[in-house]
């Protein structure tokens, strides 16, 4: 089967596994079970519970894929300030530089 084949579906881990597995919901309501790719592995992008991954899924086998892209749920400054909460409540993550 070539890679042209292949259906991407955007999704959010809901369950991190054993093994490298994860459960995946996808924007279309299906749960599945996905693998991280060989690339995302080798480089050690973590994957945690909430992020948005967007998952390759067979069509032999609709209830396994791989993820392919992660982006974390995290935060930013600009839109912490834009929902309200003002520059004195955004908690920055520098612990090198305790200002």
């Amino acid at each position: 089967m070539a890679k042209e084949e292949l259906l991407e579906f955007d999704g959010t881990v809901t369950e991190v596994l054993p093994d490298g597995n994860y459960r995946v919901k996808l924007d279309n309501d299906h749960v599945l079970l996905a693998y991280m790719s060989g690339k995302m592995r080798k480089f050690r992008i973590r994957t945690g519970v909430g992020d948005r991954v967007i998952v390759e899924v067979s069509p032999y086998d609709l209830a396994r894929g791989r993820i392919n892209f992660a982006s974390a749920n995290v935060p930013t400054v600009d839109s912490c300030v834009s929902a309200g909460a003002g520059r004195d409540r955004v908690v920055t993550h520098s612990a090198r530089n305790p200002s």
